[in-house]
C-alpha cells in the first residue's frame, strides 16, 4: 500500500471502499493528501475540489450507505473497457504501448462542450491526444496504456457530466434515435405549455380598462406560472445544464447567454406574480424556449443526415456469414458464424443479395458486385475465379465461394473508415479560428448585454429586462461555430459517395486553393498495366485475323505481354471461337512458335520474327514511343502484323487536365520513366510542362521550388513510391489500391482510381469553400445587424429566439447544398494565372 493510502487509513476518502494494496491515488483536500481507491474516485474528487466544492467532504455526516453511491452508476461497468477482447472492435494499437479508441460522446451541445472535453481529458496523465468532432459527436482518444487505463479516461469524462461509448454504428444509430426522441419530447412539452399559457394570457391582453378584476388577473398569472414550470425545468433543462457546466470550468459557452435570458425572464415573472406588481411574460418565456428547441431539433436532424454516409459505411459489414470447410473436396456444408470469428484462409459462401464479409479472392462462381459505397463506381463489377473482392460490397447475381485474405481491422473497409475518422477528428485552421472567435464573441456579448441593461434601466426600466434578454439570445454565435464543421462534414460524405476519401481535415480547403497540380505518370495518369495500344497489319492480314492467331498462340502463356494480347482479343472478338494452336514452344527472351491449321507461325521480338519470316519495316513513329513492339510472322508468308503494347492512359485523364486548365490551374507531369515516354504522354494530354527520369527526391525538390515561387501544390501519385513528394506538397492525393490504402499518409485517396471522380472532387472542394465563406459571411452579417436592433429595443425575446434558431438552421441547410446536384454542373471558377514552373520542367505547350 502506498504511503498516501497508509496515512489515510484503510478506506477510500471519497467513496468509503476498502483501499487495494496497490492503490496509489490521492488528492489534496483541505490541504491534506487523501487516499483514494481508483482513478474514477480520483477524477471525481479532483472535479469537486477544482470547482470549489471541497466543502462537501467537510459537511457530510458519514459515508454513503452504499459506498458506490458516491460514483455515477456507469462507473461500475467501466472496468469492462480494459479487457483486450472487449477493446477489439473500437481500439487499435499505434505503437508498443500507445492505443487509440474511437468513441461516441453523449451530451455535446455546442463548441464549448468540445473545448471542455478536449482540455479536461487532454490534461490527464498518460493521455497523448484527444480530438472531438462537433458535427459528428465522435472522439478519438490516444493514451499510453502503461500510465493510464481506458476506464480511467471514461471515468474522467463521466465526472464532467458526459457519457462516452465505444463507437459502433448500431449503437450510434440507437443514440441518435434517443437524442431525437428526447429532443422531440422537450419540443412537445414546450409547445403544449406555450399554447396553454397563451390561452390565459390572451384575455389579459384584450381586456379593456376595468374589465378584469385584480383577482382574476392574479389567478391567470398563477395558472400561467404552473404551466411554465415544466417548460423551464424540463424543456429548457439542457440550456441550464450546459451553462452550469461551462461556468464550473470557467468557460463561457453558448448556453450561458440563453440560460441567463430564460432564467432572468422567468424569475422576474415569478416575482411579479407573487408581489402582484409589474408585468409577467410567461408567454414569451414558453414561446422563446419552444422556438429555440425547435430550431435545435431541425439542426440536429439536418446534422445527422449530413453524416449519414460515414455511418452507412460503418454498417456495411454483416454480423454473420456462412463458413465452408477449408478444403474444397467436401460436401459443401456451411456453418453460420459471427464475422468476427473468421480467420485468414477460411472459405465463405456468399449468396446473391448478401454482403461480402471479408477481403478475399473468388475461388468459385461468377457474379457481379456492387461496390458503389466503397469506390463511388455505380456500375456493377464482374467477379470470377481469381478476382479480388472487398468486404462490404454486395454480391448481386450468383453464389460465390470466397477465400478469406483479411478480416476485421485489416480490411479495406476498416481502413476507409479509420481514414474518414482521422479527417473528421482533425480541425482545419478555419474551424480553429471560428471557435476562438465564437468564444471571445460570447464574452463580448455578455459585456454588451450588461451595458444594455444598465442603459435601459435608466431610460425605461420596465423594458430593460426584455431588451437585455433579446440581446443575449439574438446574437448567440451558434451559427458561427457551426458554419465550417458542418460544411466540411457534408462535403466529406458527398466526396466519399463519389469515391474520393478525405483523410485530413485541411484537405478540402487546400485542394480548393491549389494552383499547381503535379502528376506522376505510371499508375496515376496511366493504368500501370500493359495493354495493346495499336495494331499495324500488313497487306497480307486483317486486324481481326491477326488478333485471332495471336490469341491462339498465347492461349497458355502467363507472360504479361501474353495476357495483354489475350485481353485485347477477348474485347474485340467477343465470343468468336479460336483455332487450336499445336506444338507451341517458348523461346526464352525471344517469343513463341507454333502451328495453326498447317501454318507455322511466330510471335515475339521483331528481330526474332524477321529471322524466320523475313524483314518488314514497322511504323517509324513507334520507334520514338519507347513502347514494346511485337511482330507476328508466318514461315514463307512474311510478317502479318505488328503490335504495340504499353501503359495506357486512363480514360478520364485528358478531361481532368482540360478541366484544370480551364479553371486557371497548371497541370505538370513529373515521372521517373524514360524521357521519350513522358514526352509522348505529355503531348497526348496537353499538360503545361513535363519532365522524365526524375527520382522521388528530384520531384520533391521541384515541388519545393514551385512553392518558393508562391504556388499551392497538389500532388497526385501512387501513394507509396511518391511518398517524399506527397509529403512535400500542400495537399496530396493518392490512388487507392487496397494494399496502399491502409498505410497511406495522403490527404485524399481516390478509391475508385477513376480520374473523373477526382475532377468532380476538385469542383466540389471549391464549392465547399464557397459554402463556408457564405456561412461565415451570413453568421457575421446576422450578428452585426441583429445586435444594434436588439440594443435599440426593436427585437422581442421570441423574435430573438426565431432569429438565433433560424441562423443556425440556415448554415446547416446551406451546407446540405453540397450533397445536391446543382454543384455537379461542369462550372469552374477562373483563378489568377499561376506562377510559371521552375526551369527544370520542360514546357510542352505555349507556356
Amino acid at each position: 500500500m502506498s504511503l498516501a493510502a497508509a496515512s489515510a487509513g484503510a478506506r477510500c476518502y471519497h467513496c468509503g471502499l476498502d483501499l487495494p494494496d496497490d492503490a496509489d491515488f490521492s488528492v489534496d483536500i483541505a490541504g491534506e493528501p487523501r487516499a483514494l481507491c481508483c482513478a474514477g474516485c480520483q477524477a471525481v474528487a479532483e472535479a469537486i475540489v477544482a470547482n470549489g466544492l471541497a466543502g462537501y467532504y467537510a459537511s457530510r455526516d458519514a459515508m454513503p450507505e452504499s459506498p458506490r453511491e458516491a460514483m455515477p452508476t456507469v462507473l461500475e461497468q467501466l472496468a469492462l473497457f480494459d479487457h483486450a477482447e472487449f477493446q477489439k472492435s473500437f481500439v487499435r494499437a499505434l505503437g508498443e504501448h500507445e492505443r487509440e479508441a474511437s468513441l461516441m460522446l453523449e451530451g455535446i451541445t455546442c463548441a464549448a462542450c468540445v473545448w471542455l472535453n478536449e482540455r479536461y481529458i487532454g490534461q490527464l496523465s498518460g493521455v497523448t491526444g484527444v480530438d472531438v468532432n462537433y458535427a459528428t459527436r465522435r472522439a478519438r482518444v490516444r493514451w499510453d496504456e502503461t500510465r493510464i487505463k481506458l476506464s480511467d479516461i471514461l471515468a474522467a469524462i463521466a465526472a464532467i457530466g458526459y457519457r462516452a461509448h465505444p463507437y459502433d454504428a448500431s449503437r450510434y444509430e440507437e443514440l441518435a434515435h434517443k437524442e431525437r426522441r428526447e429532443a422531440l419530447w422537450r419540443v412537445w412539452v414546450a409547445g403544449f405549455g406555450m399554447m396553454q399559457v397563451m390561452m390565459y394570457v390572451v384575455p389579459v391582453y384584450i381586456a379593456g380598462e376595468g374589465e378584469m378584476t385584480l383577482d382574476i388577473e392574479t389567478l391567470l398569472r398563477w395558472a400561467s406560472l404552473l404551466l411554465t414550470l415544466p417548460v423551464v425545468f424540463y424543456s429548457a433543462a439542457p440550456f441550464f445544464k450546459g451553462a452550469w457546466r461551462d461556468m464550473k470550468f470557467r468557460r463561457v459557452g453558448m448556453d450561458v447567454p440563453v440560460a441567463l435570458g430564460i432564467g432572468a425572464s422567468f424569475i422576474a415573472s415569478v416575482w411579479a406574480t407573487i408581489t402582484r406588481t409589474g408585468e409577467v411574460y410567461f408567454d414569451s418565456v414558453t414561446m422563446f424556449v419552444f422556438l429555440l428547441l425547435g430550431g435545435r431539433y431541425l439542426e440536429m436532424t439536418a446534422r445527422q443526415k449530413a453524416i449519414s454516409v460515414g455511418e452507412a459505411l460503418a454498417k456495411l459489414m454483416p454480423a454473420f456469414c456462412q463458413r465452408l470447410p477449408r478444403e474444397a473436396k467436401t460436401d459443401g456444408q456451411t456453418e453460420q458464424i459471427m464475422v468476427s470469428e473468421l480467420a485468414a484462409d477460411d472459405r465463405v459462401l456468399v449468396r446473391p443479395g448478401d454482403i461480402i464479409p471479408c477481403d478475399g479472392a473468388v475461388e468459385e462462381g461468377v457474379s457481379n458486385a456492387d461496390e458503389a459505397l466503397l469506390t463511388g463506381e455505380s456500375r456493377p463489377v464482374k467477379k470470377q475465379a481469381g478476382d479480388a473482392v472487398t468486404g462490404g460490397s454486395l454480391n448481386m447475381e450468383s453464389p460465390l465461394v470466397v477465400r478469406v485474405k483479411a478480416v476485421g481491422e485489416q480490411t479495406r473497409l476498416s481502413a476507409i473508415i479509420r481514414l474518414m475518422e482521422r479527417a473528421a477528428a482533425e480541425k482545419p485552421g478555419l474551424v480553429v479560428l471560428a471557435d476562438k472567435v465564437a468564444q471571445w464573441f460570447v464574452l463580448a456579448l455578455l459585456v454588451v448585454a450588461a451595458l444594455t441593461a444598465i442603459a435601459w434601466y435608466g431610460i425605461e426600466s420596465e423594458r430593460a429586462l426584455w431588451i437585455t434578454v433579446s440581446v443575449l439570445v439574438v446574437t448567440c454565435p451558434c451559427a458561427l461555430a457551426l458554419a465550417t464543421p458542418i460544411a466540411l462534414t457534408v462535403a466529406s460524405g458527398a466526396l466519399a459517395k463519389e469515391g474520393v476519401l478525405v483523410t485530413r481535415g485541411h484537405a478540402l480547403e487546400t485542394l480548393a486553393r491549389a494552383t499547381h497540380f503535379v502528376f506522376d505518370k505510371t499508375g496515376t495518369l496511366t493504368t500501370g498495366k500493359l495493354r495493346l495500344l495499336d495494331i499495324a497489319p500488313t497487306s497480307t492480314a486483317s486486324v481481326d485475323a491477326a488478333l485471332t492467331l495471336v490469341a491462339s498462340l498465347e492461349a497458355y502463356s502467363e507472360h504479361p505481354l501474353a495476357r495483354a494480347l489475350r485481353q485485347a482479343a477477348a474485347e474485340r472478338l467477343a465470343d468468336t471461337p479460336l483455332p487450336l494452336a499445336e506444338n507451341v514452344i517458348a523461346e526464352t527472351g525471344q517469343g513463341l512458335r507454333g502451328g495453326i491449321a498447317g501454318r507455322e507461325l511466330y510471335i515475339g521480338r521483331p528481330d526474332y520474327v524477321f529471322a524466320r519470316a523475313g524483314a518488314t519495316p514497322w511504323p517509324q513513329d513507334w520507334r520514338m514511343a519507347d513502347d514494346t513492339v511485337l511482330a507476328l510472322g508466318e514461315k514463307g508468308g512474311g510478317v502479318l502484323a505488328f503490335f504495340r503494347l504499353g501503359d495506357a492512359l486512363r480514360p478520364d485523364a485528358a478531361a481532368l487536365i482540360r478541366d484544370l486548365q480551364a479553371a486557371g490551374r497548371r497541370a505538370l507531369l513529373m515521372s521517373g520513366d524514360a524521357a521519350p515516354v513522358v514526352a509522348r504522354i505529355a503531348r497526348e494530354l496537353g499538360v503545361d510542362a513535363a519532365e522524365g527520369e526524375m527520382s522521388p527526391q528530384a520531384k520533391r525538390e521541384a515541388v519545393r521550388r514551385l512553392q518558393a515561387q508562391g504556388a499551392v501544390v497538389a500532388m497526385v501519385g501512387d501513394g507509396v513510391n511518391d511518398a517524399p513528394v506527397l509529403a512535400q506538397a500542400q495537399v496530396s492525393i493518392a490512388m487507392g489500391s487496397g494494399a496502399q490504402l491502409a498505410r497511406t499518409q495522403a490527404d485524399l485517396v481516390l478509391l475508385s482510381e477513376n480520374l473523373g471522380h477526382l475532377t468532380s472532387g476538385i469542383r466540389k472542394s471549391r464549392f465547399t469553400l464557397a459554402i463556408i465563406r457564405q456561412n461565415l459571411a451570413w453568421a457575421f452579417m446576422y450578428n452585426l445587424l441583429a445586435l444594434p436592433l436588439a440594443i435599440m429595443g426593436h427585437v422581442t425575446p421570441w423574435a430573438a429566439g426565431i432569429g438565433m434558431s433560424a441562423s443556425s438552421l440556415l448554415v446547416v441547410l446551406n451546407a446540405l447544398r453540397i450533397q445536391g446536384s446543382e454543384n455537379k454542373r461542369r462550372k469552374t471558377v477562373p483563378l489568377p494565372a499561376a506562377n510559371p514552373p521552375h526551369q527544370g520542367i520542360v514546357p510542352t505547350r505555349g507556356s
